[in-house]
């Protein structure tokens, strides 16, 4: 596994994932069966949805009638004990998506198995059944309820991801930050037709571990999303071997190729702010200005933080180049004769030079947001 972990450098739950392909969840479809048939193509998988008290039991129940496939059971801890247990001989991580009426349902689950899953919360689901009992959608519009979820499980010391399904909140980017400020450590998106726009939105605004979901079955739509943000792509209806295979392949295969899998786009075209890690130093009008803006650093600040996070990195030096220092230097697909020259000269191949940028861009990651004041957007 750690050469898995060298590969993506990806943790979940504080367990490596081995590559960034994902299950997720179909209820009554995606159980522990379901995730060990395909287990060697997929790093982390959500099974699911599983609810998890009366309300929503009887919801299940309701749509179960109505000819929906759901997971039905008397006791939802001893249902999910099985399924958790079976899952322990797989090196997938694993998350339980959950459908809960009330914060203490959830936490429940979670005294239950403690840190050894991850704990979804579906705020995705649009059956009315579902609504009715106040989980799925409904969270999306009464995010003060999501909040108490997510820091009623958090209480319990786990990992939570939350299910969404995008464009039913007010405002997603708005959404993602409530729910970090929550203290949610993943953000799980059904983008619906919104792509790869919605992904960088999400991506600017807070630093969740990002999953994007829906119809990304093939190598270009998956680094369409790692490009402009996602750190992990998961399918439902679609998550069969065979394409789950050839995407493990693909990808695993442009990470070792490339240094840096989920490596951003460059601020100029269209890149998220990870992308402020290729940028050079702010001396004409271009996309660098008003990003800086956006996320509260001055030019000053921008340039003794990128200077300061390379010290006794190979990216320090390069006297070579535009601006003296790797820091500034660009992407290593834009051509450049001067960049090239100096990775020559210091023996610094083009993947160690993108995993050094990948490197910077997390330090510039947690200079944005971990030093923001906090506030309350649960409202």
């Amino acid at each position: 596994m750690m050469e898995a972990y060298d590969r993506f450098e990806l943790l979940i739950n504080d367990r490596i994932v081995k590559t960034p392909v994902a299950i997720a969840s179909m209820a009554g479809i995606v159980d522990a069966a379901y995730v060990l048939e395909r287990a060697d193509h997929v790093g982390a998988a959500f099974i699911g949805g599983y609810s998890i008290d009366a309300p929503t039991l009887e919801a299940s129940r309701r749509m179960a009638e109505e000819g929906r496939k759901e997971f039905l059971y008397d006791d939802p801890i001893e249902a999910l004990g099985r399924e958790v247990e079976a899952l322990k001989q797989s090196d997938v991580v694993t998350g339980l998506n959950l459908r809960g009426s009330t914060p203490a349902s959830y936490a429940g689950v979670a005294r239950a198995f403690e840190d050894a899953v991850v704990y979804e919360i579906d705020a995705h689901c649009r059956q009315p059944a579902m609504l009715e009992a106040g989980c799925g959608e409904h969270l999306l519009r009464h995010p003060a309820k999501l909040v108490e979820i997510v820091r009623a499980l958090k209480a319990e010391d786990v990992t939570v991801s939350v299910k969404i399904r995008a464009g039913v909140a007010a405002d997603d980017a708005v959404l993602a930050r409530t729910v970090w400020k929550a203290g949610a450590d993943i953000l799980h998106v059904d983008l619906m037709d919104f792509g790869h726009n919605k992904v960088r939105q999400i991506r600017n605004a807070s630093p969740l571990t990002l999953i994007a979901n829906n119809s990304i079955t093939t190598f270009e739509k998956a680094m369409d999303a790692f490009s402009h943000g996602a750190d992990l792509v998961s399918l439902a209806r679609q998550s069969d071997t065979w394409t789950l295979a050839g995407l493990d392949a693909a990808i695993t295969r442009s990470a070792e190729e490339g240094g840096w899998y989920n490596a951003p786009k460059q601020l100029c075209r269209g890149g998220d702010i990870r992308a402020l890690t290729f940028c050079c130093m702010p001396v004409k009008a271009c996309p660098l200005l008003p990003a800086l803006d956006k996320v509260g650093l001055s030019r000053d600040d921008y340039l003794k933080f990128k200077q300061e996070a390379v010290k006794g990195t190979p990216l320090e030096d390069g006297k070579s180049t535009c601006f003296g220092s790797l820091a500034w230097c660009c992407k290593i697909s834009s051509p450049c004769m001067f960049r090239n020259m100096t990775l020559e000269k210091k023996g610094l191949s083009a993947r160690e030079y993108m995993r050094c940028k990948h490197h910077l861009a997390e330090k510039i990651m947690h200079r944005i947001f971990d030093e923001e004041e906090p506030a309350d957007e649960s409202s």
